[in-house]
């Protein structure tokens, strides 16, 4: 699949997209945990997973409100982190849109860092060959692809692969419901990883963390990292814009 063919930055920093929040706080989890990070949520998903925690980024949930590329490079500028969470919802669903904004989100120039938190199930080839034909995006973005367990509901639509298009700054994300999830997670490292940092993090419900600590001790994954939601201990669970 071939990259994105977008016009000039003069058609394209007038698109719109439909947005749920932007905000800043703390980065609660991955490598990134505990900077000061904006986050830009967009809306959409084309996953439902069981255990999501962000219900309201899409259907049968509205937009909180429509943006241009402009206006949202604006409220970026307008806060002091040099860190970007690019969210949704799934953030890659709006394709060319999608595509945009990141390139112009890496021309600010006080921003070293812009993880995208996708679902696993869109195809990151267009937007890895995007990142390696912008010298900004290869130096500032990174995929955080959350593989989707049995526990989800939406193991099914997982893309294998997405793995190949993974590079080392990348991570790859498994939120564990259970311990069956923990196995499935040891046998797609052993049959499909090839790099990027792994994160492992509890389905709190139903997947305590002490639980998930030994079953990592236990593992053949050595170089797994276990990354817990800190927006969850800091502030309540259901609380947005945190």
């Amino acid at each position: 699949m071939k990259s994105f063919d977008l016009p000039s930055k003069d058609i394209w920093r007038h698109w719109k997209l439909p947005m749920v929040e932007i905000f800043e706080t703390v980065e609660g989890e991955g490598l990134q945990a505990g900077y000061p990070t904006v986050f830009v949520r967009v809306f959409h998903c084309n996953l439902r997973c069981t255990w999501c925690d962000t219900t309201y980024s899409y259907a049968p949930a509205k937009p909180e409100f429509e943006a241009s590329i402009d206006e949202i490079i604006s409220t970026i500028k307008s806060f002091r982190s040099s860190r970007i969470c690019f969210t949704g919802g799934e953030p890659l669903i709006h394709r060319e849109k999608s595509a945009a904004l990141l390139m112009a989100m890496a021309d600010l120039e006080h921003i070293v860092d812009i993880h995208i938190e996708t679902n696993g199930a869109i195809d990151l080839v267009p937007f890895e060959k995007l990142r390696n034909s912008h010298p900004e995006l290869q130096r500032k973005m990174r995929f955080v692809m959350d593989y989707k367990l049995p526990a989800s509901g939406e193991m099914d639509k997982m893309n294998l692969g997405n793995f190949k298009e993974l590079q080392n700054q990348d991570e790859i994300k498994f939120v564990i419901g259970s311990e069956e999830d923990f196995e499935i997670t040891q046998q797609v490292v052993e049959h499909h990883y090839r790099k990027g940092q792994i994160c492992v993090s509890p389905v709190w419900e139903s997947m305590p963390p002490r639980r998930l600590v030994e079953l990592l001790l236990e593992s053949h994954l050595p170089n797994a990292k276990l990354s817990l939601q800190l927006h969850k201990v800091i502030w309540h669970p259901e609380e947005r814009g945190v």
